[in-house]
């Protein structure tokens, strides 16, 4: 019996990449959900064109918009089997969502992380904010938690009552981390798949700014430290 796999997309002013996005993600999945996280352009309109279930969220942060899209799903009659994350900014390939949920469907792996392999990204696609917050994370959780991650990737899978029993609580850049983390606690399988990544289209709205650059690193850091000491 094939997984029932849902799909929560957080999108703000994406119209230019979120039809891109959609278009490209396999046709396995059962419902592809776009939360426009305070959009003001056609995110909304073109993500309805292209087929997905358009969820909005008017208070800004990513966190905020991936709660909206898991409270839909879980008002829902019938609970999926398995959760995928992916930002709309199609600088991931969606088509690589098959990978990422194999382990799952394959190996009973409970949170599968995209790793932005340095092999298969593109040249400038990630600022060196974002590689160094990256090492810095990852190298932080191997050393209190003795962890293997090497990504917060945003592009990942999970088993959907395993990410309901990990209650979910940032709001804003923390999301990925904390996400990572509470698997770690709670004992949880988990594994990366190596992904390819590209220059997103648009500007970034968190390492495309000095401010979000910042405010994400700090955010991620005291999800980690606040592990680190309970």
């Amino acid at each position: 019996m094939n997984p029932i796999i849902k799909v929560i997309i957080p999108a703000f002013n994406e119209e230019d990449s979120i039809p891109l996005v959609i278009k490209e993600i396999p046709d396995n999945v059962a419902e592809i959900i776009v939360v426009s996280n305070a959009s003001t352009d056609r995110t909304d309109i073109v993500a309805k064109e292209a087929g997905a279930t358009i969820l909005r969220e008017e208070r800004m942060g990513y966190g905020y918009a991936c709660l909206k899209g898991l409270d839909y799903i879980k008002s829902q009659p019938q609970a999926p089997d398995i959760i995928v994350f992916i930002d709309g900014d199609y600088s991931d390939y969606p088509a690589e969502l098959t990978e990422i949920v194999a382990p799952i469907i394959n190996n009973n792996v409970d949170l599968v992380i995209g790793a932005r392999d340095k092999k298969l990204r593109e040249s400038g696609s990630m600022t060196i904010p974002q590689i160094f917050g990256n090492w810095l994370a990852t190298s932080l959780m191997r050393l209190f938690f003795n962890a293997t991650f090497t990504d917060l990737g945003p592009f990942r899978a999970i088993k959907y009552d395993k990410l309901i029993a990990l209650d979910m609580q940032d709001k804003t850049y923390g999301w990925t981390v904390e996400m990572q983390l509470k698997a770690i606690k709670r004992g949880m399988t988990y594994t990366e798949i190596p992904v390819h990544y590209k220059k997103r289209i648009g500007v970034s709205k968190v390492s495309g700014t000095i401010k979000g650059a910042i405010f994400a690193g700090v955010k991620i850091l005291s999800w980690i430290f606040k592990y680190s000491f309970a």
